[in-house]
């Protein structure tokens, strides 16, 4: 198989060059063009989760040896989590080479977070099952850049540190409760409220329920915080 000049120029990106192309196809093919003939990346993307989170307990264990559980466990989901993951594949143009059904296409899905995130884990297993766990631990290393040694032990998402707030005082975790929606049925638009059970409540709209949800958490937080 013969890779298209955008895959070959993505190839560069990332620095690997794939012994077996029809992996890289693979991976950047959406579940909204998958067919008889042709695979999607799901199933890749759930090994490259699993290759993802190795790489980074082993590196944050060699980085800091230490460190304890407690410590390196929420540098690890900041570094895992699909909000990051999303940030790598937009600095290496992976929406560029991403192969989209039409409904995708016209949501916007080139720039979709979750669909981003989960494309970077597919690219990691198939790099992982074309050169190996050293190829695939390279890549990782590579595209993670600095965002490894400038994590910081606090790095929670904003769920997390609502939830955490909450709880030290006694509270019951946060409710997030859809609120609203517009927007037509392709690309939706969602109205997520935070609620706390002293009272408290924010709300945040995103293109996906949980992008709300964060954006919510974040916004209650911080009012939160401003009160204290």
């Amino acid at each position: 198989m013969k890779l298209s000049g955008d895959l070959k120029a993505f190839e560069k990106r990332i620095g690997h060059h794939f012994a077996k192309p029809e992996l890289l196809v693979r991976a950047v093919t959406h579940a909204s063009m998958s067919s008889a003939n042709r695979d999607d990346n799901q199933r890749l993307e759930f090994l490259g989760d699993r290759v993802l989170g190795l790489v980074m307990a082993e590196a944050l264990l060699a980085l800091d040896p230490g460190a304890s559980e407690g410590q390196l466990a929420p540098r690890f989901n900041a570094l895992v989590r699909k909000e990051t993951c999303a940030d790598v594949a937009r600095e290496i143009d992976l929406g560029k080479v991403l192969k989209l059904g039409r409904s995708e296409m016209i949501s916007g899905g080139r720039r979709k977070q979750a669909l981003l995130g989960d494309a970077i884990e597919a690219v990691i297993a198939a790099v992982y099952l074309d050169g190996g766990f050293d190829a695939a631990k390279d890549l990782v290393l590579r595209l993670w850049g600095d965002r490894l040694k400038t994590v910081k032990e606090d790095a929670r998402d904003a769920k997390t540190a609502l939830q955490e707030w909450a709880q030290a005082r006694g509270l019951n975790p946060p409710r997030y409760v859809q609120t609203g929606r517009s927007g037509p049925d392709h690309a939706p638009v969602f109205t997520i409220t935070a609620r706390l059970d002293n009272g408290a409540e924010a709300a945040a709209t995103a293109p996906s329920k949980r992008a709300a949800e964060q954006a919510a958490a974040s916004t209650l937080l911080r009012q939160l915080e401003s009160n204290t």
